[in-house]
């Protein structure tokens, strides 16, 4: 079963978070903000369009507005497939998970 990457992951997450606000900063913003790591724009353009390709995503231009200097912004939205992909994805990473304890999880210091 092929997942998706960590970076897919968070945009796909990241979209559904923001709904009609979608767009490339605002996602970019998000990602950054829950990850506590900087991510730059050029970071998510690649992981958005190879989610499009995919059908994982979908996408639409927005009217013009006068803050933008009359460009539209690439609104996406996750698609059926997209979310079939998050939720295997997601029980993947739980069956992983499983059976870890806390002490395996800490650091040992030599």
């Amino acid at each position: 079963m092929k997942i998706l990457t960590r970076v897919e992951e968070f945009i796909l997450l990241a979209v559904m978070h923001l709904k009609d606000d979608a767009y490339s900063l605002p996602i970019q913003k998000k990602i950054s903000e829950i990850s506590g790591e900087n991510w730059s724009l050029g970071t998510i353009y690649a992981p958005l369009e190879r989610l499009e390709k995919k059908k994982y995503l979908e996408s639409y231009l927005s009217e013009t507005t006068p803050e933008r200097g009359g460009r539209q912004k690439r609104i996406y939205r996750v698609t059926r497939d997209g979310i079939k992909k998050l939720k295997k994805t997601q029980e993947a990473h739980n069956q992983m998970w499983e059976d870890i304890s806390e002490p395996e999880l800490k650091v040992k210091r030599t």
